[in-house]
């Protein structure tokens, strides 16, 4: 779909906890990507709503959502290997059954392994935000990967996106505005206030105590 990749791959070191992780629970919670979609259904063994997180760094958050809405079935998807152990290992002491893993590109994951109407919301929180000029063509928010979210969302489905930088939340909002098939959920036709299903970041109480803003967008498929 695009050759210019939206992250770039820094292998972190692994602690030794992050790798027990990996070798002892991504062979019931890990997904490999496949160049034919996924049937949800037989991977979580139930019919039940289903929330996709890209770039879901070390997972605490994508945990805590997942264990406060066992009725959904979760989907995260990193590149980094030691937030994927990370969010393994947290994943596993919470109990949770409704979540799963790729270690993966979003986009490849996307177009090859996930099914047309399959999710009814996909999140993209706090993406790198690429803030040189220079460099916002690798931002990932982009025409053409807003309307492959639109093949992967149910109608009615949601794509949300937070940001703490302004001018990224700006141009998230100027691609979706165009975007074929999406409407904003937002009654002042921008941005929403953080929905409590989102939880609230360290990294973003942080921010709040310095006086720096968080942007979140919610676009529903329309059609």
């Amino acid at each position: 779909m695009r050759k210019i990749r939206s992250f770039v791959l820094r292998e972190g070191r692994l602690t030794k906890g992050q790798q027990n992780a990996l070798d002892n629970h991504w062979p019931v919670l890990g997904l490999n990507y496949q160049s034919s979609s996924l049937d949800l259904a037989t991977v979580f063994g139930r019919s039940a709503p289903v929330v996709l997180e890209i770039g879901f760094g070390m997972g605490k958050s994508l945990v805590e959502m997942a264990k406060n809405a066992p009725d959904k079935d979760f989907i995260g998807i990193e590149v980094h290997k030691p937030g994927v152990g990370a969010c393994l290992g947290d994943a596993a002491a919470a109990g949770l059954s409704n979540l799963r893993l790729f270690e993966h590109d979003a986009v490849e994951v996307l177009n090859d392994s996930i099914a047309d109407e399959s999710l009814d919301t996909v999140q993209l929180f706090f993406p790198d935000p690429w803030h040189k000029k220079r460099h916002h063509k690798r931002r990932i928010v982009q025409p053409e990967f807003v309307q492959l979210l639109r093949k992967k969302l149910k109608i009615g489905g949601v794509f949300h996106m937070a940001t703490d930088w302004q001018n990224y939340a700006e141009h998230m909002l100027e691609v979706m505005q165009a975007a074929p098939g999406f409407q904003n959920e937002s009654a002042s036709a921008d941005y929403v206030e953080r929905p409590a299903h989102r939880p609230l970041t360290k990294f973003e109480q942080r921010g709040q105590r310095l006086g720096h803003g968080v942007w979140d967008l919610m676009f529903k498929r329309i059609s």
